[in-house]
């Protein structure tokens, strides 16, 4: 879940184990004080840190699940926009779609973690460009005719169906393109710093929360084609999630003495979106296979049958090759850019909070400055790649990963890295692509209830920043979030009265208040920075406050942070580096240090 972001402090999602951790650490209370610290410091301390190597076996298997939790937030995105572009009926292209988002996930996860922020957070399709994007294709101009919607009467090889979906994704393409230069330009220029002091929970709780709340549509549509069985898929995910966490399935291995043992493996942890599909997979598979669903396309249920899609998979290529401008020469909407500019300041405030978390977990110090502007500027390149590439949206960290640093306590940016070539490989392989888009549709629906349900929650949770025991708070929230819901919904009832006369100004209006985490993020930023209260209340002071650097466990800066192959060397000789905002300095801590000697000394005296 892509996007399911948290930020700082946000270690984990819906399958979190942080209370399992505390309740534990609770238990101990008889012990003393001091030795209860050090007991919970060990059981925090990652079993391998950012630099460290895991044995290949190790690396092999944590990379492999790694891509299996990102795996939900991947395929969903194209699937969701698939409606937008009037690919419901065309689930060949729907799978290269899918290769293609695996692809450039990949690749831009090897650039975060070779030259961006340096820590092991893996990159993956952003929901936040989901809700601005289905706000563009639902405007007049490209709304799919009704004869896309007919699966009878489109032929996918036809010119002009090629035409009409194209034509969406390359506005889609340009429009993200123009839209991540300003992310660029933010992350690398340091500006991401100046942002921060204006942008808290109370702005990014209600734009999380909105982008799953708006998708509740599309839930509704998929999970409603067959109830009984999305509600079986939401019950399985539910149960392995939430019941059977804790449950570990005996593994045999071998130790070091060449004796065999038992490892426990948390898997219903781990994987249980992934768990929850297999299983309502296979059991359309066998109500398929003894026709207990309906075969005839106009009854209820037929859309959970496995072999509606069948035919895909012997469609689809083995070997599949994306590249940039595949669908066209991108073109650009200015409606567009406008709004997935919204969706992008989003990603970029979520992406701080998750370098902090990963940083944490992963047994690092909090992330210089350096490395957050080179961060946000890589993760705003793998938004320019992912557009030119033609996935229709872009790129960012994945909560979801993240959180998994803290179950497998394994914090080694190796494993990420290998998880980066393993999508790569994925996305090469086109029959993968295609064996996900012949998922039930009711499947489907099952698990946007669940990870659409934990975007909107994922959101709520930033306010345990803030004092919600204040009315003015309270106010904030309630209001932009009531406000986001409402004003959209009007608009599209009522889609003449943002009519100015001017059709490009038309087009940026009604993008912007028919995009619900727009609206409630604005409200939430201009109403939290105007009405009078203190930076305790509003969050900021712990929001703002990284996770103290502990010297016991976290390794030191500057080997973390870094960049490779001996460029850190070659620049910090440079005495024009001081000036570049994303390039480490010689001592990263020196002006801070002489500062603060300094005041010390003033005290003093």
């Amino acid at each position: 879940m892509d996007s399911v972001k948290k930020s700082s402090g946000h270690d984990n999602l819906a399958f979190d184990i942080q209370e399992q951790v505390n309740y534990r650490l609770e238990t101990k209370a008889d012990k003393t004080s001091r030795s209860s610290f050090v007991a919970g410091e060990d059981r925090n301390k990652p079993t391998y840190c950012v630099t460290d190597v895991p044995p290949w076996y190790l690396c092999i298997f944590l990379a492999v699940q790694h891509y299996l939790t990102a795996f939900g937030g991947i395929i969903t995105i194209p699937l969701i926009l698939s409606e937008g572009l009037c690919l419901q009926h065309d689930t060949l292209t729907q799978s290269l779609l899918i290769n293609t988002l695996f692809f450039v996930s990949g690749l831009c996860t090897i650039l975060q973690v070779t030259f961006g922020v340096r820590l092991p957070i893996l990159q993956g399709g952003t929901f936040a460009l989901v809700t601005p994007a289905m706000a563009v294709l639902s405007l007049p101009e490209w709304k799919c005719p009704a004869w896309t919607q007919n699966a009878s009467l489109v032929n996918t090889s036809s010119p002009v169906f090629i035409e009409e979906w194209q034509s969406r994704m390359r506005t889609l393409q340009g429009s993200i393109m123009v839209a991540s230069v300003l992310q660029i330009l933010v992350g690398f220029s340091g500006l991401i710093g100046f942002l921060m002091r204006f942008i808290g929970p109370l702005t990014i709780a209600p734009t999380v929360s909105l982008i799953g709340l708006a998708l509740y549509d599309s839930a509704g549509v998929k999970a409603g084609s067959h109830w009984g069985i999305s509600a079986f898929t939401t019950g399985l995910i539910i149960l392995f999630s939430q019941y059977l966490r804790l449950i570990p399935i005996p593994v045999p291995s071998c130790s070091k003495t060449k004796k065999r043992k038992n490892s426990k493996f948390y898997i219903f942890q781990t994987m249980p979106i992934l768990l929850g599909i297999a299983v309502s997979w296979l059991f359309c598979y066998l109500l398929t296979t003894f026709d207990v669903l309906p075969s005839d396309s106009t009854q209820y249920g037929y859309l959970a049958r496995t072999d509606v899609k069948s035919n895909v998979v012997t469609k689809a290529p083995w070997f599949t090759l994306p590249y940039p401008g595949k669908w066209g020469i991108p073109t650009v909407n200015l409606a567009a850019v406008v709004g997935i500019l919204a969706g992008i300041i989003c990603s970029m405030a979520e992406s701080v909070g998750d370098y902090h978390a990963c940083a944490r977990l992963s047994g690092a110090p909090p992330p210089p400055k350096h490395a957050i502007s080179r961060g946000i500027g890589v993760e705003g390149i793998g938004s320019l790649l992912a557009g030119a590439f033609g996935t229709g949206n872009g790129t960012t960290s994945f909560s979801e990963n993240v959180a998994a640093l803290g179950i497998t306590r394994v914090g080694s940016r190796t494993v990420i890295l290998l998880s980066g070539f393993l999508m790569i490989l994925m996305g090469l392989v086109g029959k993968i692509g295609a064996i996900f888009t012949t998922i039930p549709t009711p499947v489907i629906g099952g698990m946007f209830l669940i990870m659409f349900g934990v975007i909107s929650a994922a959101g709520i949770s930033n306010l345990q920043f803030t004092d919600m025991n204040s009315s003015r708070n309270i106010f904030v929230f309630g209001f932009s979030i009531f406000s986001a819901l409402v004003i959209p919904n009007w608009i599209m009832k009522n889609p003449g009265v943002l009519e100015t006369g001017v059709k490009e100004v038309d087009q940026v209006l009604h993008v912007l208040f028919t995009t619900h985490m727009f609206v409630g993020g604005f409200l939430g930023f201009f109403l939290d920075n105007t009405i009078p209260g203190t930076k305790r209340e509003r969050g900021l002071l712990t929001w703002n406050t990284g996770h103290p650097e502990d010297s016991s466990n976290a390794l030191l800066s500057d080997k973390v942070y870094s960049l490779p192959y001996g460029i850190t060397s070659c620049l910090q000789s440079q005495s024009w580096v001081r000036y570049i905002p994303f390039c480490p300095q010689s001592d990263h801590n020196s002006e801070d240090d002489i500062q603060s000697q300094g005041t010390e000394q003033m005290t003093r005296v």
